[in-house]
């Protein structure tokens, strides 16, 4: 069995999702997106919007500034010289996927629907015909928002308390014909998921595709091991959320397999798995700011063990309790993560607002200063906004305003 460092593991797990590569020269292109998807393989799906969403955040990281556009017409667009690149669905929390990994989370489609009939039985007894006249509204009207189909369909009692969960009928029954796979997105308006039928946006061999669960679910596996590099099971299930049983027989496949090879990585308690074709690189540079969703990072006990970096999302805290702040981007810097800083877009005022900046202990000030400072005013830029703002909290707070003026 392979031994290997944790610095030597950091830089496996960068390299594999992108952070060794060149950067574009030039405009970014459909081509540098494809390439940035073949890393990550998914891009997760947030509501949360104070400063970027988080599905254009990662690709930013990685390829620089590049026009949000590329993505919106990669996910919710189809014309002949531009067919459709992504989908979504639950893969790790709601996500875009490549189309061709649609037919692999059939068994999830199965699974969710199951759970979400059981968890819906008052309602479906309730309203029996309900599932049916929204697919057939979706088939008349589609693509079409909740809230005009429940216009249509003419509403529904509202259940649960407070806005979060205060559902109709017709929305849920829309999750849940999304969760099993017979309702998909057709496009988004704002970030408004518009519903139609899988076969309006989806490749007919697409459809016709059926993997057994048991290789759906290795390939899947295989992808996490290809995003990640080097990672330990609980890692390589954590990034499509597999049931650990399956995940583990999956992983023990792919390891007789020649697909992953064992390896003990210094300071980890479990086994871990390099993906064979995983690159080693001596050494990444560059900088870039992660958001909370990030795949580098999203997994947060693996931050910690591969860049012993502790990091919670503050979102849910308390403002008076929140140590850091509510939506903080992780600063990583040739290969470390070296500086936190909270970030709010203040549309309004042209301003990327930074309420607080934080180095990471061991960090040197001279260097990440000046590059975090340089970040900001690309990512402000990207944004369309004209100027950085850095507030007062935060050890880097007085020494960032003294460089970005």
């Amino acid at each position: 069995m392979q031994t290997m460092s944790r610095e030597t593991a950091r830089r496996v797990a960068l390299a594999a999702q992108g952070f060794a590569d060149p950067p574009p020269r030039g405009e970014v292109t459909r081509r540098h997106l494809q390439r940035a998807l073949s890393r990550t393989k998914l891009l997760q799906l947030d509501s949360v919007n104070v400063a970027v969403r988080a599905h254009y955040m990662p690709l930013f990281s990685r390829l620089g500034a590049y026009a949000p556009e590329l993505v919106d017409t990669a996910a919710w667009s189809h014309r002949a010289r531009q067919p459709r690149l992504l989908v979504e669905y639950w893969a790790h929390e709601a996500s875009l996927i490549p189309i061709e990994d649609w037919p692999l989370l059939r068994w999830r489609m199965r699974e969710y629907g199951g759970a979400w009939r059981r968890r819906s039985r008052e309602l479906l007894e309730r309203s029996p015909e309900l599932v049916n006249d929204v697919l057939a509204a979706v088939k008349d009207l589609g693509p079409i928002g909740a809230g005009a189909l429940e216009r249509e369909l003419g509403g529904g009692e509202r259940q649960g308390r407070g806005p979060w969960w205060n559902r109709t009928d017709t929305k849920r029954v829309c999750e849940l014909l999304f969760a099993m796979g017979e309702l998909t997105t057709g496009t988004r308006r704002g970030f408004e998921r518009l519903y139609d039928l899988p076969e309006r946006v989806l490749p007919a061999h697409i459809l016709g595709h059926e993997p057994e669960d048991d290789e759906a679910i290795r390939a899947l596996v295989e992808r996490s091991a290809h995003a990640l590099g080097v990672a330990t099971e609980p890692d390589l299930r954590d990034y499509y959320r597999l049931p650990p049983a399956r995940s583990q027989q999956a992983v023990a496949e792919l390891v007789e397999d020649g697909v992953l090879d064992p390896v003990t990585v210094h300071g980890w308690r479990q086994p871990a798995y390099r993906y064979s074709g995983a690159r080693i690189p001596r050494k990444v540079t560059g900088r870039a700011l992660l958001c909370p969703f990030d795949p580098l990072i999203w997994e947060r006990s693996r931050a910690e063990r591969l860049f012993d970096f502790h990091y919670r999302i503050e979102i849910y805290v308390p403002e008076p309790k929140r140590k850091y702040g509510y939506y903080v981007f992780p600063f990583l810097l040739n290969g470390e993560l070296v500086a936190r800083v909270d970030l709010k877009a203040d549309r309004a005022a042209g301003a990327l607002r930074v309420p607080g900046a934080f180095a990471e202990p061991g960090s040197d000030l001279g260097e990440v200063v000046p590059e975090l400072a340089a970040a900001l005013r690309d990512m402000a830029s990207w944004l369309g906004l004209d100027d950085v703002v850095i507030g007062d909290r935060g050890d880097l707070a007085k020494p960032l305003r003294a460089v970005t003026g």
